[in-house]
């Protein structure tokens, strides 16, 4: 099997796979079992405290029941970590649930206070706005995250490139300014082809997994990549929330890493020649991109992240009806929400994923977002003329 230096496509390929050849099997099985013998009454029971508490099954003991521990998820869970550089991964039936994992954990030590840096998926965002879990927020600049973290603070959370605008965030600069105060990054945009968080600082990484991780559409996932002492943490919120990734969902993620970098440098070289397209349209005010200079002002593709990735939005001079009007008239690119899969999606943020968002945080009612996929350029310039007609 590849070694710990391998690099990131080799490693793509092989991570989580290191005893199939010991099994006599070239891909990995799925197992579906709900519940699993015992090998007696204490050592089942051991197994049980075990992995209800966060740890991992005894010698000879039990994987007992699929809420707590499922041998195919755990091939993803691990092949996911050596991607981010992460000891652990903790995989969840959403993103939605991972993130709720990290914010019950953290106050589950007395730690309810948030410190949060917008722009953030609207979900995120509307989850810490309402202190739905008990949390309670406070919204800052990358620039004062120091000022605003209190003794009860838990985590700080961000995200970049940031949903829906692709703003950058220089995550070492940040995780000095967080101290002690464990950084919570999403890095669902960039993917670990294209930016590693833990190396820069952060804690833990979180993906909403139904994107580029899966890439097809057809699986809702979410994974947390961090440190052996918060995973262990994470287990138990999941175990006893029921938020377990199921093993079928585990087992399609899988196999989606293995083309996983494939399909981002693709994706992400057809962004941007679309990028530059669009903002030589003449209905279209602005596009945002980090591949574009003026979107990448502190120089941090190339630095932090090995490419701009394949989301960008763009600004349309007339305002809400000509945004509303071009979603709809596509034909080849798809009006849905979601990213991040083989085909190309367009979505207006302000009156769907961001929709919950505070008015003064909403995006812009004339932007659109659009997550490019692996269809020819050139076609999607053409949708995209006749959608702006």
């Amino acid at each position: 099997m590849p070694s710990a230096d391998t690099r990131p496509d080799t490693r793509a390929v092989h991570a989580g796979r290191a005893d199939l050849r010991a099994m006599g099997v070239h891909v990995p099985p799925i197992d579906l079992s709900t519940t699993n013998p015992l090998p007696g009454v204490e050592l089942g029971g051991d197994s049980y405290e075990s992995l209800a508490t966060g740890g991992l099954i005894p010698e000879g003991g039990s994987a007992v029941y699929q809420r707590l521990w499922n041998p195919t998820t755990a091939r993803f869970e691990q092949a996911l970590a050596e991607l981010e550089g992460a000891e652990q991964a903790v995989a969840f039936s959403s993103g939605m649930a991972a993130l709720t994992a990290c914010l019950l954990a953290a106050r589950a030590e007395g730690r309810g206070h948030v410190v949060a840096v917008r722009p953030l998926y609207g979900g995120t965002d509307h989850l810490l706005a309402t202190g739905l879990l008990g949390t309670e927020v406070s919204w800052a600049t990358a620039e004062e995250v120091d000022g605003a973290i209190r003794p009860d603070t838990g985590l700080v959370v961000v995200e970049t490139p940031a949903n829906p605008t692709l703003e950058l965030i220089d995550l070492a600069a940040l995780a000095a300014r967080c101290g002690d105060v464990p950084l919570l990054v999403d890095n669902t945009f960039a993917t670990p082809v294209l930016q590693q968080p833990i190396r820069h600082g952060a804690t833990i990484v979180v993906h909403s997994a139904t994107k580029y991780l899966g890439g097809h559409g057809d699986v809702l996932a979410g994974v947390v990549a961090t440190n052996a002492e918060w995973a262990q943490k994470l287990r138990p919120v999941r175990a006893v929330t029921g938020g377990i990734l199921h093993p079928l969902a585990a087992y399609l993620l899988h196999r989606g890493l293995q083309t996983l970098p494939l399909r981002v440098r693709h994706q992400s070289g057809s962004a941007g020649k679309l990028a530059i397209w669009l903002a030589e349209q003449p209905a279209v005010e602005r596009v945002y991109y980090p591949g574009l200079p003026d979107c990448d002002p502190l120089g941090l593709v190339g630095r932090q992240m090995s490419g701009p990735g394949s989301v960008l939005t763009f600004s349309l001079r007339d305002g809400f009806a000509a945004a509303a009007s071009a979603a709809e008239r596509c034909e080849l690119i798809t009006h849905a929400v979601s990213l991040g899969g083989v085909d190309t999606l367009i979505q207006h943020p302000a009156s769907l994923t961001h929709r919950p968002v505070a008015p003064e945080a909403r995006p812009h009612p004339s932007l659109l977002r659009i997550s490019v996929g692996l269809e020819d350029v050139e076609d999607l310039c053409e949708d995209l003329t006749r959608a702006l007609a």
